[in-house]
């Protein structure tokens, strides 16, 4: 029974793909006539679908499932894909024949049938089994990322290598809603310690500039009464 993809050697696959290189991979016998080909991987979809590691075979680049697929041995060339079989011939005609003469022709031809002999016809081919079918292409995914540094919340989005929006700044109430909208555990939380963090500087600046203007209204008070004096 052929072996696929181990979920270290799919690691091990993400993290190239992370480095930007496209690891080589052989298909199993589970892929039909492609199998013992080479192919390269350029993408890991959604784990839960069941062909979800996307390989680029030939021009084409179809999902495929890990047990479909195994680690490239090394000094392993890729191969072009295999053009379809053709057709089998037609299945000849019987002949039969009563005290016909054969004709020969230039070479040499086979004994002559006896009369009455009646030629049998010879089995059709077996059918080959068919090449897999094609797949559409998946289209690139959709990247919308919600990100926080220096005081500042930022939203961008891409799909695949194309830049639909910059990161642009949005207000940390925005910021808080857009996250409620994500049932994922302690993601929501984090957001409201930045939040609560956040507030307890602001409220200290606040404090430090109320200070300071009481220094100053202090001052301009004790200018006044100097003035007054004069």
């Amino acid at each position: 029974m052929a072996r696929g993809l181990s979920t270290d050697e799919l690691s091990t696959i993400r993290d190239g793909l992370a480095a930007g290189r496209k690891p080589r991979v052989q298909f199993t016998e589970t892929a039909g006539q492609i199998a013992g080909q080479i192919g390269q991987v350029v993408a890991l979809e959604d784990p839960a679908a069941d062909e979800w590691v996307v390989v680029r075979f030939g021009k084409d680049e179809l999902p495929f499932s890990p047990a479909d697929l195994r680690v490239a041995p090394r000094g392993a060339a890729a191969k072009k894909a295999p053009a379809p079989p053709p057709p089998p011939p037609p299945a000849p005609t019987p002949e039969f024949v009563i005290d016909k003469p054969i004709e020969k022709p230039p070479a040499a031809a086979p004994a002559p049938r006896k009369s009455g002999e009646v030629m049998e016809a010879a089995p059709p081919p077996a059918p080959r089994k068919a090449s897999r079918p094609a797949k559409s292409k998946p289209g690139p995914a959709l990247t919308v990322t919600l990100g926080y540094g220096e005081g500042e919340w930022t939203v961008s989005a891409s799909q695949g290598s194309k830049v639909l929006a910059k990161p642009y700044v949005v207000r940390p109430a925005e910021a808080l809603r857009m996250v409620s909208l994500v049932d994922v555990p302690g993601v929501q939380e984090a957001v409201e310690q930045i939040l609560a963090a956040e507030r307890s500087e602001a409220e200290q600046q606040a404090q430090r500039l109320r200070a300071e203007l009481a220094e100053v209204e202090a001052r301009l008070a004790e200018l006044g009464e100097a003035g007054g004096k004069g």
